[in-house]
């Protein structure tokens, strides 16, 4: 079960710390990673090192250490692909404590396909390989620091410049090109200084200059202002969270003239404050663009905006405009998906999601090359002014009246639909939505062209010095999985919404549920590190590491020990005893102990109380298993790379690692750390059903390994034993080898990584995709639920009837969910986001 972690504020104590950090979470993402801990008792302040990408306990900025309360929380922004692990230490009086390092974590490369990173151009403060350019200049804004964060700008007039709108106005002269990065931290709301409720970017279109404005974390919000950007070259915006604009111009976000090479990825788009038109009442524009080029919208998440890109206004002319959206998730917006009037713009590997008025439209001689999208739900996937769905049965036609462009379409995937015209020759050869291409290379002749207006289609995408060109999309189904887990902000962002009404996919309405959680958005920040102050009168209470443990029948657990601390004056528990299992309440040492021998089930809860701050709470979960029985809890899985000799399955005798580093991958894992299979080396492992096994050698080995006293012969570093029967097993020593990984598969996990087994009627998960937390609807008790990922491992097993999960502590990816009744087990994958 996921464990509780409530705190609130600090306690400052001028002894030296002995505590060390509980680490809660650790994850890497997008060219970042964050870990998460429980606070330490006496510690004012803490300090957060990485070692990785070349660089070894490099220490992070301050303020990128926040209080959530309940627990501390660190992003490392800049890192460049690749494993890291992350150090965190308590800090009292200028001395540091004991040090707490996390496991590898793993960080991925940003997506850098589009036309903004066309010519050689990098746009953003940041190098193509995630980390900062050189000379590079970071300020950080919050609520508190909006109007008086300052910095030195060459060229501005006056120094220094004052708050986010004035620093940006020393940069708009040009005259400084050090890459500019403002990172937003938590919900901040208008700045007493905008131009017209916008922070307006711009930098003279000076090649040397880049300006990057990013969120930290997964809740940075810009709260009822907007971004604009104008006479701008090099700018990159991502991963941050817009709403409730009220600007006069009116967007989210917005590129307004003049600008080139601007990056807009990772975004989460909400909804802006209601404007006069009746059009107007889920906001103005997403994130649209005008007389821009040279443009990538990409990984952005749009929440059923009501006009979420217009592309082109009054350029006049279709020469030179290039833009590029992939990866996008239209989720339930309505329209503009974009609108292009003029552009020659690549739409790839979208998602379109239950789209009330359309997907792609096309005006004003546009060429639109849309491949690999996933269409669902979307009324009129494409649209073309003037000519076929839009003007079918006599209708009025949607772009005011504009002449049409051309759309090359390539294998895309529609359903749910209700019309899609492709072109055809032979039978009203003008009047089609969009030419539906037999190859992806295939040029399009000036017979295929616009009804109103005879555009026709300028073929950018073959032309062999755009990235278009030699670029392999994903396919559609691969290309909405991956949009569902990595669009928007990191991991989803902090915002939980899910549409699952019937009329969710049809309407165009403002979605009353979401708009009043927007209305209603608090930001669970409590302060930042180096920027806020603690919060001077706080309870404490500290949750010891193993407060989730699973022990055999019969057998104890180890003593659970809660401290409280802070303002607090007692603690107590809620229930226990329960089931063989007790406290122990030690009021002068504020420890509350936890112990005893379970013979069932028991969950309980241990809370704070005093005269000052408010109480927080903590909670235990003890599981009871038989120990034996026919139903494994899944595959058995070491990682020695990950592991060294830690295992609580596999038992090592006179096992060394080998001082020097191999390389081999398997399961799309990479592997260096070896276990030496020498004379004396045994390996040890019990089964209670049947199982395969597989070891994982060096890529070249080919020589054999014992199982049971048997020998298999590797095959390209390989050896699988695909019928291990029930009971006590050994791995030895055939040749001599170096072993990476083992996997214990039972028959269960097998059918899980081949095939998901599909639910009946009466069953249904939902939300799928999920954020924090899903509901299983079944009429059947269940027994227990058991979540296992990709590679196998069980990663939560709750037993019970609890058809409510909370799986907020999983990483983002693809998961199964095997549910057991008294009648069977039924699997369904999840998304995780």
């Amino acid at each position: 079960m996921k464990k509780s972690l409530i705190y609130l504020g600090m306690l400052f104590s001028p002894f030296i710390l002995k505590a060390q950090v509980t680490i809660t979470e650790a994850a890497g993402w997008l060219e970042s990673a964050y870990i998460k801990w429980n606070p330490v008792s006496g510690a004012d302040s803490y300090k957060v090192y990485y070692t990785g990408g070349g660089l070894t306990d490099k220490v992070i900025d301050t303020q990128l250490i926040r209080s959530y309360g309940g627990y501390f929380r660190a992003d490392l922004l800049g890192l460049s692909a690749g494993n890291y692990t992350i150090k965190v230490v308590p800090v009292t009086g200028n001395v540091e404590g004991p040090a707490a390092v996390s496991g590898s974590v793993t960080v991925l490369p940003h997506d850098r396909n589009g036309f903004a990173h066309n010519n050689g151009r990098v746009p953003g403060a940041y190098n193509l390989n995630g980390t900062l350019k050189s000379n590079a200049v970071v300020i950080y804004v919050t609520q508190d620091t909006k109007n008086t964060v300052s910095l030195n700008v060459t060229g501005a007039n006056i120094n220094p410049c004052v708050g986010l709108q004035t620093i940006l106005d020393g940069f708009k002269k040009g005259n400084d090109t050090r890459p500019l990065v403002v990172r937003l931290i938590g919900n901040v709301t208008d700045p007493s200084y905008l131009l017209n409720g916008d922070a307006v970017i711009e930098n003279k279109n000076i090649d040397a200059a880049s300006i990057t404005v990013e969120g930290v974390g997964n809740d940075a919000v810009v709260n009822g202002w907007g971004i604009r950007i104008k006479n701008a070259t090099n700018i990159e915006v991502r991963n941050l969270g817009f709403m409730l604009t009220d600007a006069s111009e009116g967007d989210n976000l917005s590129l307004q003239q003049n600008n080139s090479y601007i990056w807009a990825h990772n975004n989460d788009l909400f909804y802006g404050a209601p404007g006069s038109d009746a059009d107007q009442e889920k906001g103005d524009g997403a994130l649209d663009a005008k007389k821009s080029t040279y443009i990538t919208f990409s990984y952005n998440h749009f929440w059923d905006n009501g006009k979420s890109c217009l592309l082109g206004l009054s350029e006049g002319t279709t020469a030179g405009l290039y833009i590029t959206y992939h990866h996008n998730w239209f989720d339930h917006s309505d329209s503009r998906h974009p609108r292009v009037r003029y552009y020659s713009a690549h739409v790839y590997n979208n998602y379109y999601d239950g789209n009330s008025k359309y997907g792609v439209g096309s005006t004003l001689g546009s060429s639109v090359f849309v491949e690999g999208n996933y269409f669902r739900n979307a009324k009129y996937p494409i649209l073309t002014s003037k000519q076929g769905t839009d003007v079918a049965n006599n209708a009025p036609g949607t772009f005011s009246g504009e002449n049409g462009g051309v759309v090359k379409a390539f294998n895309n995937y529609m359903i749910g639909q209700t019309a899609f015209i492709p072109y055809n020759a032979t039978t009203a050869a003008n009047h089609f939505d969009a030419y539906v291409a037999g190859a992806r290379n295939e040029v399009l002749g000036s017979t295929i062209k616009a009804f109103q207006g005879n555009g026709i289609y300028n073929n950018f995408d073959t032309d062999a010095s755009m990235y278009v060109n030699s670029l392999v999309p994903d396919s559609p189904t691969a290309a909405k999985d991956k949009v569902i887990q990595y669009s928007g902000r990191m991991s989803g962002g902090d915002i939980d919404w899910t549409f699952n009404s019937p009329n969710d996919d049809t309407s165009s309405s403002v979605n009353t549920g979401l708009m009043a959680v927007l209305q209603n958005y608090t930001s669970p920040l409590v302060y930042v590190q180096g920027i806020t102050s603690a919060p001077a009168s706080s309870q404490t209470l500290t949750i010891p590491a193993n407060n989730d443990q699973t022990v055999t029948a019969g057998t104890a657990i180890t003593p659970m020990t809660f401290t409280w601390g802070g303002t607090a004056t007692d603690a107590s528990v809620t229930g226990l005893p329960a089931s063989g299992i007790s406290f122990a309440k030690n009021t002068s040492a504020k420890t509350i102990t936890i112990s005893g021998t379970p013979t069932a089930d028991v969950d309980f809860t241990v809370t704070t109380s005093g005269t000052g701050g408010n109480a927080v709470s903590g909670t235990g979960s003890i599981s009871v298993t038989t120990g034996t029985g026919t139903n494994p809890q899944g595959n058995e899985i070491h990682n020695f790379t990950a592991s060294n000799l830690t295992s609580s399955f596999y038992t090592f005798s006179s096992a060394n690692i080998n001082s020097t580093d191999g390389s081999a991958t398997y399961d799309g894992l990479a592997f260096t750390k070896r276990l030496k299979i020498e004379s004396a080396t045994g390996i040890t492992y019990t089964t209670s059903i049947p199982s395969s096994l597989t070891l994982v050698l060096d890529p070249t080995f080919g020589g054999t390994i014992k199982v049971d006293n048997v020998s298999y012969t590797a095959s390209s570093g390989v050896v699988t034993v695909p019928n291990v029967t029930a009971g006590s097993h050994t791995i030895t020593k055939g040749s001599v080898a170096n072993l990476y990984y083992i996997k214990t598969q039972y028959a269960s996990a097998t059918v899980l990584a081949t095939k998901e087994n599909t639910l009946s009627e009466k069953v249904k998960i939902h939300p799928n995709p999920v954020e924090t937390s899903f509901t299983i609807s079944i009429q059947e008790p269940i027994q227990q639920v058991t979540i296992i990922n990709n590679s196998g491992e069980v990663v939560k097993t709750v037993k019970g009837n609890s058809k409510n999960l909370d799986v907020s502590n999983l990483n983002s990816g693809t998961y199964f969910v095997q549910i057991k009744t008294d009648k069977e087990i039924i699997t369904q994958k999840i998304i995780k986001k």
